[in-house]
């Protein structure tokens, strides 16, 4: 039969193929029927009298019934499973006893091996009528899909090659298995390979693409499943995780680009979730930046801890809007139980902060607001020191005023002997929390350093993705230009476990293994989406790599410990370090400068106040404050004496 008259067939109504089907069980009934009596009675010229044509016409008018009734008709011979095959069964054997009792009622020879041999012709017939022409037409569908090869044959792998299997995009044609008893097997059909034969499996089976389809129990060794997956020709995809099937945000057939996790190339940190539950349970907790990357994240992980009540504090009406209905959702869905409380303003407002702090009776606070874009502070030296040192500092007080029990401020690798002024500014933030740790005890001031965030704002990941999208080039500022990485969820967890930890001033670094080039990672991405990189050697390929030069305030490495001295936690992956600190009377000096040099918009007084704190502040470069340097010849801005603020209240 020619493809066309196969397509023709394909493209008949509903109602016309059921006819076709049914047109076709009466002929091979009748079949089935005749070849059974020609069978019993060795004679292939054998034909009915007429209470035997009666007799086969009643069965076979009866058993169509059957089948009717069965649901047979209703099936689509396309996606035909067990069911069908269980209704064939049944039908058939109800036909065979009506064979035996209709030539009973009509008085006619039906020898009994007939219904035996009849029953076994008819199930052949229907059955491998059926099941034939569903291989013909999924043979034909499957020579226009895309062949995937399944890293991962659990539970996650099997429902991924079955969902796949049932589309029109993808079709399974191999599994690779983390356990040796799989390894030279068939799973479904399909054969099995050990991960270190992956590339020989890729090109013996012909793969257009690798889909990882890893259980999240499962204990497998990242980085060698990385370098394994590099070296491939094609694309490498992964599966959503299970939670989110569980939750209902995805199906096991939503295929996507490799999640970032999986670049970094490690196992995730894990908290410790009795503890940090015991500090958010029933508790109420407020997180400033709300709407931002880590804070919208520190507000999905603490409202499963079910806490009383959860402030959501954000100057984006958009970032506080979008956060807040989802959070909502999850309340509803989970039956959470929590009180929501979408508020605008922002931290350089002490007294907003303060009737939150105080209304809400918030016991916890997350302080993730933060302008953290380092080109961005650079240009905007001002608003940079005012949201994140003032900010900090505004909050903080509103803290101790309030009667809050933990602040935690989010901190950044960047603070370490910075380079630029968001780094100088974030480091001088944590210097007021030290201070004000040491005034008091009321309080419990602590704050958490960390390293690139990959998927928050502002990320290399989604960047160099677009870029590879849209034919490169990838820009990257320096080939040596190394960055620790971590991703969002670890970054908050982190922050929620070192706010149960904390007693008083401390600085948390997470251990986050070796820091990752950040050409190695742009490469990384373009051989794990299926290209190669052009190069001088390789003119042919399908991605440059190309070094813009290192923006304003950037350097090359970041480093996330000022001293050497280390001390472990409870937690084996998260060190606590005490970092030097400034005494009461510097530490109001250099706040009460910064502040007038704030007011009066010199941004170079601003860099000299940051560099002579123990910051560690060593600018690469001049003042690259846009305004400043287009006001740089004129006369400086006189600031009325009323709008000045005398003292900064520490």
């Amino acid at each position: 039969m020619s493809s066309n008259t196969i397509k023709k067939i394909l493209d008949l109504p509903r109602p016309a193929k059921r006819v076709i089907s049914v047109g076709v069980d009466f002929l091979l009934l009748f079949v089935a029927i005749w070849a059974a009596f020609a069978l019993r009675f060795e004679s292939f010229t054998w034909l009915p009298n007429n209470k035997q044509l009666l007799v086969s016409s009643a069965t076979v008018l009866i058993t169509i019934g059957a089948f009717v009734k069965l649901g047979l008709y209703r099936a689509v011979i396309r996606y035909l499973s067990e069911h069908a095959f269980l209704a064939i069964i049944i039908g058939v054997a109800f036909s065979s006893v009506a064979l035996i009792v209709f030539g009973y009622l009509f008085q006619t020879l039906v020898p009994r091996s007939v219904p035996v041999i009849y029953g076994t012709f008819a199930f052949l017939l229907v059955a491998g009528t059926r099941f034939s022409v569903r291989g013909v037409v999924r043979r034909r569908g499957e020579k226009s899909k895309n062949s995937v090869l399944i890293v991962g044959a659990g539970n996650k792998g099997m429902q991924l090659a079955s969902a796949l299997a049932q589309g029109v995009e993808y079709r399974p044609i191999g599994f690779v298995s983390f356990e040796s008893g799989n390894h030279r097997s068939l799973i479904g059909n399909l054969p099995v390979y050990s991960v270190e034969h992956i590339e020989r499996a890729t090109k013996e089976l012909g793969a257009s693409r690798v889909l990882l389809a890893l259980e999240d129990t499962e204990r497998v060794d990242r980085k060698h499943l990385m370098q394994s997956l590099e070296r491939l020709s094609v694309p490498v995809q992964t599966v959503p995780s299970m939670s989110e099937l569980v939750a209902g945000q995805a199906r096991i057939n939503d295929i996507r680009d490799l999640e970032i996790e999986d670049l970094l190339g490690r196992d995730p940190v894990r908290p410790d979730t009795a503890i940090v539950a015991e500090s958010l349970f029933q508790k109420s907790v407020m997180v400033t930046g709300a709407g931002g990357s880590i804070g919208s994240e520190l507000c999905r992980q603490i409202i499963r801890h079910k806490p009383k009540t959860l402030v959501l504090f954000e100057q984006s009406e958009f970032s506080l809007y979008a956060i807040e209905r989802e959070l909502q959702a999850i309340n509803r869905v989970e039956a959470l139980g929590v009180e929501l409380h979408p508020l605008l303003g922002s931290v350089v407002h002490r007294r907003r902060c303060e009737v939150i702090m105080r209304t809400f009776g918030v016991q916890t606070v997350y302080h993730a607001a933060a302008y953290k874009h380092v080109p961005l502070v650079e240009h905007n030296v001002i608003e940079g020191v005012q949201n994140n040192v003032f900010g900090t500092a505004h909050a903080a007080e509103a803290a101790i005023a309030a009667g809050v029990e933990r602040f935690v401020l989010i901190s950044t690798d960047k603070a370490v002997r910075p380079t630029n002024v968001m780094g100088a500014s974030k480091r001088m933030a944590e210097l007021v929390l030290q201070g004000l740790a040491d005034r008091q005890a009321k309080t419990v001031f602590s704050m958490v350093r960390f390293g690139n965030v990959l998927g928050s704002s502002g990320s290399v990941v989604p960047l160099f993705r677009d870029q590879i999208r849209d034919g490169g080039p990838i820009t990257v500022t320096h080939p040596d230009i190394i960055r620790y990485f971590m991703t969002i969820p670890e970054a908050s967890q982190l922050v929620l476990q070192a706010g149960s930890m904390g007693v008083g001033g401390e600085v948390f670094v997470l251990d986050m293994g070796e820091p990752v080039k950040i050409a190695d990672l742009a490469r990384k991405m373009i051989h794990l989406m299926g290209l190669a990189e052009k190069t001088e050697d390789e003119p042919n390929g399908d991605i440059e790599v190309v070094f813009s030069g290192l923006r304003p305030g950037e350097k090359l490495y970041e480093e996330l410990l000022i001293g050497d001295n280390p001390q472990g936690t409870s937690h084996p992956r998260i060190m606590m370090a005490r970092e030097v600190s400034m005494s009461p009377q510097d530490l109001d000096e250099a706040l009460q400068e910064l502040l007038s040099a704030s007011q009066e918009f010199n941004c170079s007084r601003v860099v000299e106040i940051l560099t002579a704190a123990p910051t560690g502040f060593t600018p690469n470069e001049g003042v690259s404050d846009l305004v400043w340097q287009s006001e740089a010849q004129k006369p400086s801005v006189e600031i009325p004496e009323t709008d000045k603020i005398r003292r900064f209240p520490v």
